[in-house]
């Protein structure tokens, strides 16, 4: 017997060609496939892990936006990968060019999901729910229920009112005998209900929060702004861009946008724990007195606390670190005040040793340089070394190592306030110097080498570091998030199914009723809910008592 021409071992005709040769897509033809790849779930979910996976650098190394002193040490500790990880972005991870490809990538993605999906969803809620198919017994949960009493319309109406009144969607069809065999069918009357609707309508939902999500984080990055500035007790803060220590705005930030206020620390307290000897010096609590005022209003006396932010004229004011400000006078050989100030020292260990830098460009013989480390409660090592045994002052103590020569103040390089350039300075006090460090107590005075002048430690403040962060779509965010968090619960929770009945009236008068139920998806509750529905109709029908 000769094989049929379409059997895969044939041979084909004479008149064609046997090379299969694919089809010339063409410019359009690879641009539409590219788009249908791009638009694609799994592509969408895909951007989604890799958008993760390129946000944990940002979690590795220090960020510009966020840690700018941070970003500068790293250059000083990693003077060979520093470079490298900053051609790749690396410190402006969330700034970055393949970031926001990938960002921009998964927004294109998810609309180009969505669109289609909805334009689907709205069709399917025009439209009547599905023909009852002609062998219901196939399905996966199916019922049948003999009937003796009622007709079949009888019976057709009171499914229909169980069903609706199980919030399904009903539409009768009537069915006509036909087929062979064993898959002959009977004349019937069906009732088809479909419900779970909302199952795709809160998917849909979750989809478009992610994308107004990634709209708001991008407008909030291009019109907000973050900066932050350390100051000392007693000092006030002024919101302008030239009173911050490290700014870094949004593309479209416009610096007239900045509100006026102003915030002065009266004080901060820390209080430690004292009682659990297993964690004794550990800080309990932060608390930084301020008073705030914005221009043409009045004073407010307010606090900040690392979970408690302060919210002022739109921005957000955090609590990012603290420490100790040594206040120092330098006076000259005769006695005129050369330098007075208090100076931030950056904390060094969780007992607050801090180190902290002074320069004297002018007023002295030679340019002077200073670096000093605060001991809150001194103690000394067995090699002689300070260190501090505890975060609280109860013994504080400094100390300054002199340098002198060009502190290259005057080279038009800008030059970090904790860093001290020694290349070019003669140490005259310290480690490895004719003499000794400087040491003090507070109100202590002390010469400098080489008879430059004097030094005094006159007292001891707090400074705090805040974070000054203004978001405009920070409230979106939140409806948004919110919305994707409500429409996945709908999605997981709500089961797509639809239910057909389908009842025959047999040949001695009596009436068949077959029950059948059809999930989208996996759905345990299946069977039952069929069970039940038999269960409702018989009693509607009062063949059972409730």
């Amino acid at each position: 017997m000769s094989r049929p021409s379409d059997h895969y071992d044939s041979k084909p005709p004479a008149d064609v060609d046997a090379k299969i040769v694919n089809p010339n897509l063409g410019v359009v033809g690879w641009l539409r496939w590219f788009w249908r790849q791009l638009t694609s779930m799994r592509t969408a979910l895909l951007l989604l892990l890799l958008l993760a996976i390129a946000a944990v650098p940002g979690s590795l190394v220090p960020q510009r936006s966020s840690d700018p002193n941070g970003v500068s040490q790293y250059f000083v500790d990693h003077k060979d990968t520093a470079p490298i990880l900053d051609k790749f972005q690396m410190f402006d991870v969330y700034s970055s060019a393949w970031f926001s490809a990938i960002y921009l990538l998964l927004f294109i993605s998810l609309i180009g999901c969505v669109l289609p999906r909805t334009k689907h969803h709205i069709e399917a809620l025009r439209a009547q729910p599905p023909v009852t198919p002609a062998n219901l017994v196939r399905l996966p949960a199916y019922a049948t229920l003999s009937i003796s009493g009622n007709s079949a319309e009888e019976v057709l109406e009171a499914a229909g009112k169980v069903l609706k009144a199980d919030r399904y969607r009903v539409a009768r069809y009537d069915r006509a005998a036909g087929g062979k065999g064993k898959l002959k069918t009977e004349a019937a009357i069906t009732v088809s209900a479909e419900r779970g609707y909302m199952r795709e309508t809160g998917n849909l939902i979750f989809h478009f929060a992610l994308v107004g999500v990634l709209i708001a984080v991008g407008f909030g990055g291009g019109f907000g702004f973050a900066g932050q500035r350390a100051f000392y007790e007693g000092q006030a803060f002024t919101n302008s861009l030239i009173a911050f220590d490290s700014f870094n705005p949004g593309r479209f930030f416009d610096s007239a946008s900045l509100p006026p206020y102003t915030i002065r620390l009266d004080k901060f307290t820390v209080v430690y724990e004292e009682k659990n000897t297993n964690a004794i010096g550990q800080p309990v609590d932060y608390t930084a007195e301020v008073t705030t005022q914005i221009k043409g209003e009045k004073p407010q006396k307010q606090t900040i606390k690392v979970n408690e932010p302060l919210r002022i004229a739109g921005t957000d004011v955090y609590l990012l670190g603290n420490g100790y400000a040594p206040t120092v006078t330098v006076r000259d050989p005769e006695g005129n005040v050369v330098f007075t100030d208090s100076v931030n020292f950056l904390p060094q260990d969780k007992n607050l040793t801090s180190l902290g830098v002074i320069k004297l460009p002018d007023g002295l013989a030679e340019q002077v340089g200073l670096i000093g480390f605060f001991y809150p409660t001194v103690s000394e090592g067995h090699s002689g070394a300070f260190f501090s045994m505890y975060p609280d002052l109860i013994d504080p103590r400094l100390t300054l190592d002199v340098y002198a020569g060009d502190l290259g103040l005057d080279e038009g390089i800008p030059r970090s306030v904790y860093a001290l350039d020694t290349k070019d300075m003669t140490k005259l006090a310290g480690r490895k110097a004719p003499q000794k460090s400087l040491e003090f107590k507070i109100g202590d005075t002390v010469e400098l080498p080489n008879g430059l002048g004097t030094v005094t430690f006159d007292g001891v403040k707090r400074f705090v570091s805040l974070d000054i962060h203004r978001d405009p779509t920070q409230g979106w965010v939140l409806v948004f998030a919110l919305s994707a968090l409500g429409g996945l619960l709908i999605s997981l929770f709500i089961p797509r199914r639809r239910m057909w009945v389908s009842v025959t009236e047999n040949a001695d008068g009596s009436v068949t009723a077959e029950c059948a139920g059809l999930a989208r998806g996996d759905d345990p509750t299946l069977e039952g809910a069929v069970t039940a529905l038999k269960d409702k109709l018989e009693r509607a029908l009062g063949l059972t008592r409730d």
